[in-house]
């Protein structure tokens, strides 16, 4: 088994044009529009069968890159990673454009060396940044760095006529709890990786660099299943025990990129003060609670009818197998739809949604036990959109009037942010806002 690395470019590729071992494992995972299901990769390729006597490293983890530099940003067409954490910061008082371009620059460079799987040491703000070792004698284990920016952030850097419709505030939703505290901030990152070792040492490495400028808001841990997990590649299942993903939009589609990227046309009047945005995206981030306790007591069947899919093998309820497509109009012996009218997968499926699709790439999470004595555990809910007026927005006000799945779910934070377009060899990720 060969254990060479492979620099992997954002569209997968590698620099020789082959598929990367790591998309052989599987493609992009999913959640639902609630932020419910999501897939993962994970497969027999690149891992031995460990023996007792004879453990087996997984080389390939550790191995595989991604590359910072290119059209998109890296994290957001990635396949899932096996950890992950978002975190976000407001710009210190008194902190400018100028003091911010300057950490944007900073933090560009480290993620791109963190990526490359090298040291930190030098360039921070200070002078006195070292590289902490926590990720020695590992590789790049697929690590993405991604920077996204607030509403409040125009507004702190005195870019507001810059800033674009589409990060006008998101509706009130009836299953909404919100935690003010942790919701929204100036500037949004999410690192994944699939080692834990390689995504802390990149969480600590940022928080370093943001040193006086600015501060954490809040910040979430997460995870998915490992690469390798499983003995053939397949779809995760969430913590609900669902196998779910398969209708997440797949960057094959002919309008993958319509969907889920800001287009890159010539801009004129007033769009072009949103031209900075072109090849970047929108990201919805929530933090849904799942009540499991309540959900375990459901019979399997009657929790396949909320989510309108079978639990074993994740098949709609109206036949066929997990890849088929849903039969909304399909009718049991009974004259009832075998897909029921409030089934989650019915209600956000984009054919009854006028097409509105988002990317959805989320990570589980588990918070320990709340003070009631249930599980703090969920999702960490992302999805990627061109307009999230058109994406996130509508599917979520349809699910808000009577998904079967709301009440086993609660929203407990929120945020929506601008994730500009990928940083070419020499520039830093926003520098055309920034520097407009």
């Amino acid at each position: 088994m060969s254990t060479d690395s492979k620099k992997i470019g954002n569209n997968g590729e590698s620099s020789t044009g082959e598929l990367s071992r790591r998309r052989l494992l599987g493609s992009v995972g999913a959640a639902g529009a609630t932020g419910l299901v999501l897939g993962s990769t994970g497969g027999a390729i690149g891992y031995a069968t460990a023996r007792p006597d004879k453990p087996t490293a997984l080389t390939t983890v550790g191995s595989t890159e991604e590359m910072f530099h290119g059209k998109h940003q890296p994290g957001i067409t990635t396949p899932l990673q096996a950890r992950g954490h978002l975190i976000a910061f407001d710009l210190a008082p008194g902190t400018g454009r100028k003091e911010a371009a300057a950490l944007m620059r900073r933090w560009s460079t480290v993620a791109q060396r963190l990526m490359a799987g090298e040291p930190t040491s030098g360039g921070s703000a200070d002078g006195t940044t070292h590289d902490t070792g926590i990720a020695l004698d590992a590789g790049p284990s697929s690590l993405t760095v991604t920077f996204g920016f607030g509403r409040t952030f125009f507004e702190r850097t005195g870019l507001v006529a810059h800033r674009p419709p589409g990060l006008d505030p998101l509706p009130p939703f009836s299953s909404d709890r919100l935690d003010s505290k942790r919701s929204n901030g100036d500037l949004w990152v999410q690192i994944g990786a699939d080692d834990a070792l390689v995504a802390f040492h990149a969480l600590r490495a940022i928080q370093k660099e943001a040193a006086t400028t600015a501060g954490v808001r809040w910040q979430m841990n997460g995870f998915n299943r490992t690469p390798g997990a499983t003995a053939a590649p397949a779809t995760a299942r969430n913590l609900m025990g669902q196998i779910d993903g398969t209708g997440n939009p797949k960057p094959t589609e002919s309008d993958f990129d319509r969907r889920i990227f800001v287009p890159s046309q010539p801009k004129t009047g007033d769009e072009a003060k949103y031209a900075w945005l072109a090849g970047g995206s929108y990201a919805v981030v929530r933090r849904i609670r799942m009540l499991l306790d309540d959900w375990e007591k459901l019979p399997v069947a009657q929790q396949e009818r909320v989510i309108g899919r079978r639990k074993s093998d994740g098949a709609p309820l109206s036949g066929g197998t997990e890849t088929t497509p849903m039969d909304l109009d399909k009718a049991g012996p009974d004259g009832k739809l075998l897909i029921p009218d409030n089934a989650h997968a019915r209600i956000s499926s984009p054919e009854r949604n006028s097409g509105a699709a988002m990317l959805r790439r989320p990570f589980s999470y588990h918070d320990g036990i709340a003070a009631d004595g249930t599980p703090d555990t969920g999702l960490l809910f992302i999805c990627w959109q061109a307009d999230p007026l058109k994406g996130f927005v509508p599917v979520q006000r349809k699910l808000d009037r009577g998904d079967a799945l709301s009440p086993f779910v609660r929203h407990e934070a929120s945020g929506l942010f601008a994730v500009p377009s990928g940083a070419a060899k020499g520039e830093y990720v926003g520098q055309r806002l920034l520097e407009s």
